[in-house]
């Protein structure tokens, strides 16, 4: 029954995702209507129709919030996928992807480069240096979390959270003490947002992506034996450690990655991976898929409510990312 109905529901959510982008568009401190942006999508994509609407529409919508809106579908997709593969490798219903200290690492280089350094290639500074230090502090946890050729999941956990919070004491340290003016900038990447989204910056995270899906749906049936249980997977030929360094690597590549560009969004990786489970199971070759979408539709939407709730002004998306997140579990516990 659910391998019957799985392609209609892909399909449903792929058509939802579609409205969801185009519907979005209109929605910020300056609302355009849905008819007025569809026609300058349209315009834009295809060269079809005439521009009868003002310059300042034009560019609100297509350089303004369709790279923001393309930039939060992205994120929200990744991180949903990212939070799958973890829970099904770890086996913890809790796992995410800042639990492995990337989101500490790309937050303590954002925090150096801002207050110490200095914009030195631009508007790409921020993003590099807080990829640098995701990377920095995925080494660091393979290689404490590595002991005797063993990649234990529980002991690869712990490392992250304990170079997590070293590496955010660091970062809070230096904000303390450096400019409380340049601080504030900072604090708003802490928060998440999508404010750095230009067009020039797509490429990386739709590639990462992209490549991040596929890799992960190619090793499915590696994911749902380690989600069996270390037994099962050891009956059945698996090398356990291989195939979890392999995701580790994958998700907390394709983490630094997004994280670089939008900052710490809390509870997408961690609530759309159980909604989905809910909806097609634990087979990793419909879950992934169905995060994924979930995770955009869910972004997509979060950004509108963060550009209109405190219009003009932009919510953090992290903050209500944390508080819807929050809600979930509050009533999903009462539940279950």
């Amino acid at each position: 029954m659910m391998n019957r109905h799985f392609p209609l529901l892909l399909t449903g959510l792929g058509i939802v995702l579609l409205v969801s982008c185009v519907v979005s568009l209109g929605f910020g401190p300056a609302r355009i209507p849905v008819d007025v942006v569809w026609h300058i999508l349209l315009n834009k994509l295809f060269g079809i129709g005439e521009a009868n609407w003002s310059a300042g529409q034009e560019h609100i919508v297509w350089l303004i919030r369709v790279p923001r809106m393309l930039l939060g579908a992205l994120v929200g997709a990744g991180l949903a996928l990212i939070g799958a593969v973890l829970q099904a490798v770890t086996r913890n219903p809790l796992a995410d992807p800042h639990l492995l200290g990337v989101t500490s690492g790309a937050t303590l280089g954002a925090v150096i480069v801002v207050l110490y350094v200095g914009e030195i290639v631009g508007l790409l500074t921020l993003p590099i240096a807080a990829f640098i230090g995701a990377l920095l502090s995925m080494v660091l946890v393979l290689t404490i979390a590595n002991r005797q050729g063993r990649l234990d999941s529980d002991r690869l956990l712990l490392c992250g959270v304990a170079v997590s919070f070293v590496m955010m004491a660091v970062a809070n340290t230096l904000l303390f003490l450096g400019d409380h003016r340049a601080s504030s900038a900072v604090l708003f990447w802490m928060l998440g947002g999508l404010g750095l989204a230009r067009w020039e910056l797509l490429a990386i995270p739709s590639a990462s992506v992209l490549l991040g899906l596929m890799l992960l749906l190619g090793m499915a049936r590696p994911l749902n034996a380690l989600m069996a249980g270390e037994q099962t997977a050891v009956t059945l030929g698996l090398n356990a450690r291989n195939v979890r360094l392999k995701v580790f690597l994958i998700a907390s590549l394709m983490t630094g990655v997004l994280v670089a560009i939008s900052g710490s969004i809390g509870f997408v990786g961690l609530m759309i991976p159980h909604i989905a489970r809910r909806l097609v199971g634990a087979e990793h070759r419909r879950l992934l898929p169905v995060s994924a979408l979930l995770g955009s539709v869910f972004l997509v939407w979060v950004d509108v409510a963060a550009r209109t709730l405190i219009a003009p002004e932009d919510l953090p998306i992290g903050v209500a990312t944390a508080a819807i997140g929050g809600l979930f579990f509050i009533g999903l516990m009462r539940k279950r």
